[in-house]
This record gives C-alpha cells, structure tokens and sequence, in this order.
C-alpha cells in the first residue's frame, strides 16, 4: 500500500532526525486504526506489518476468536473463524488484509500526515533542548521577515527560527532582511504545537551580556555589575565595582580611547551609556548615579529616600530631558531621590564649609 519513496523518506528521517523507525511505525499505526474506522465505519481492530526488507508495509484488520461473540466488530465466533481456517479456535486472532484501493490511499495519506507531524514533533523537541539552556545568552541572528510588526529572526547555524515582538524592539530601531543582530534569548516556550524563542533587544540582559563579552575583566569576575537602568535606544546606567583596589574598573568598561564601551554603544544604535562606579555608601552611590551632574550634597531623608542638591546651573542636567537622568539614577541605586537645586536646598543647603570641601562626584 505503501511504495519504498516512504521508506527512503523513513531512513532519512532515522538518520537526520534521530526518530526511530519503530517509534514512527508505533504512531502510524494508531493513525490508520483512526483512518481505518472513518473509512469502514467499523470498530475492527487494525494492526500494521513493516517489512523494511522489502520495503512493504500491509495493513491487516483482526478480530478476536470467541465461544460467545458480545462485540461484533471486534470479535468473531469459532465457527465463523473456522470457515476462514479449520485450525481457528477460542482466543486465536483472524486476520485479514486490506486490500481496498480506497484504502491504501488513505493509508498513503495518512501515513505522510503522520510523517510531517512526527517530523515537527521531533524538531520541536530539539529545538526546546538545544535552547532551554540559552535562556539569558547573548546570541548572534540574521533577520529573515518582518511580518505584523514582529521580526522573524534566525538564531544560530542550524536555521532556528526566534521571534523578536514589538515589546522587545528598541523604539527607532530599524530592521531589514538579512541584517545581522546580537539578540538575548528571553524565553524558550514550547507551546504545544512549536517551539518558540522569544527574544529581545531591550532587555537590561543585553547590556549586561555586551559588557560581559568585551569587557575581559568582567567576565574573569574582577569587575562586578552590580546593577543596570536603562532606557532602551536612549541611555543606559551601569553601576560597576571591584573589590580589588588596584583595578580601574571604569577605565577596563571604557577601554583603550573608549574602544570597548564605543563598541557597545555601537551595537546599541549609539544608545548613551553612563558607567557608574558602585558604592556601598548608598548616599555617595546617588552621587555618582547622578552623573554627568556635579552634586554637592546628598541628604538621606527617610528609609531609601534622599535629596540631591546640585548647583544652580546644573539643575537640568541633574534632572535630564524629561526626567530622565533622575529616572534612571533611581531605577540603578533603588533609592527615592529628590533633586534640588542649591539656591532652593532650603534647610537641605549646603554650607560655605561643605561647598568647599564636600563633593562625591568624580
């Protein structure tokens, strides 16, 4: 019923795939027991016989020999079996090919549906274990289509296809078939019906992987990131550290004339990135977060809450272009802060002794 092109197509199968034959033969048959019965409108039982010899597989229906027949379509009396073979007796099975044309095209059919569904099973299954431990990596892809708003990436050299949704997208950013992107992998999500990779280029993990691939002495664990705000496509704030005094851990964020954060800020699409040195004094650590704005004075006002005050000419700068340097100094320390300016500090000012000598930022 079956001719050999479905059997060269199995040993392709076995041999690129890795689905074996008997599990693939196992689910054909429970396939065309379910074919068999919409086609006859009988229960009988169907039972498929491989031979990978000669490239042939028939398909029988059986019942089951009994004193008492209860079941028609299942079962068949002593009798009757022995009129098909006098050496039929209780509890033997008969069987019977089928040899309706109707059928075997059916039976071809189905065995190819069958076939195409095992082969999405088994890439599906791949799929989720080759990426379930990718989760949080930076990965290389290739933009394939843009469809709907997502863009349909390829991730890796064995064509896996990722999805990058408009949450993920950096507003502004620009993407085109065939153009090639550093992505972090989300999410791996097995659906049911596909494996799906989720992925993003506005995650704060991708920074955070961008550092770690050009930054040796981050990924050697001699410089820490301790935490990272971010606006994507606009300014970002990382706050790094060490633990080892004779490291310059800004100086090995920024590299040689600025060659290693240039070339983040590059495959960000020139996103401004301020690299902030960590403090565990977390009064000196708004400071610092604050930056570029000098501040002359940080007042801790309540449980995680501080005023910053500033100089009178640094005000907007401290603030940023709709909030956003203040925004993001909170979002990196976890701190409440409150910006000031110096001639409006009030009882938060600063005294002619500290205006000359207090000063936490750089």
């Amino acid at each position: 019923m079956i001719n050999q092109d479905f059997f060269l197509a199995l040993e392709d199968l076995e041999r690129e795939k890795g689905i074996s034959s008997a599990d693939f033969l196992s689910a054909l048959e429970d396939a065309l027991v379910i074919a068999y019965k919409k086609h006859t409108g009988e229960a009988s039982g169907v039972m498929v016989k491989a031979v990978p010899e000669k490239k042939t597989i028939k398909i029988y229906s059986y019942k089951n020999v009994v004193e008492e027949v209860v079941d028609p379509d299942k079962e068949i009396s002593v009798e009757e079996a022995k009129e098909i073979k006098k050496s039929y007796k209780a509890g033997d099975m008969v069987s019977q090919e089928i040899q309706s044309k109707a059928f075997g095209r059916i039976a071809a059919q189905t065995a190819k549906q069958v076939l195409m569904q095992k082969l999405r099973e088994i890439e599906r299954a791949n799929t989720v274990n080759e990426f379930e431990d990718k989760e949080g990596e930076l990965m290389a892809c290739t933009v394939r289509r843009v469809e709907d708003g997502n863009v349909y990436v390829e991730i890796g050299g064995k064509e896996i296809e990722g999805i990058l949704m408009p949450k993920d997208q950096v507003q502004g950013e620009k993407y085109e078939v065939n153009q090639r992107l550093n992505v972090y992998v989300k999410k791996v999500k097995n659906t049911g019906k596909q494996a799906q990779i989720v992925v993003s280029r506005t995650s704060n993990g991708l920074v955070r992987r961008l550092f770690e691939n050009e930054v040796p002495e981050i990924k050697q664990g001699l410089v820490q990131i301790k935490s990272i705000a971010r606006e994507p496509g606009q300014r970002t704030k990382i706050a790094i550290y060490s633990e080892d005094a004779m490291i310059d851990a800004v100086g090995a964020c920024v590299g040689n004339k600025g060659a290693r954060v240039n070339a983040i800020v590059s495959e960000l699409g020139n996103e401004k990135i301020d690299i902030i040195l960590w403090s565990e004094n977390p009064l000196e650590f708004i400071s610092k977060a604050l930056s570029p704005a000098k501040v002359l004075k940080v007042v801790q006002t309540g449980e995680e809450s501080a005023v910053a005050v500033v100089p009178d000419d640094k005000l907007s700068l401290a603030i940023g272009r709709s909030g956003q340097n203040v925004r993001l100094a909170v979002r990196l320390t976890g701190w409440k802060i409150d910006v000031k300016a110096q001639s409006a500090a009030g009882e938060f000012g600063v005294t002619e002794e500290e205006n000359a000598d207090f000063d936490f930022a750089e």
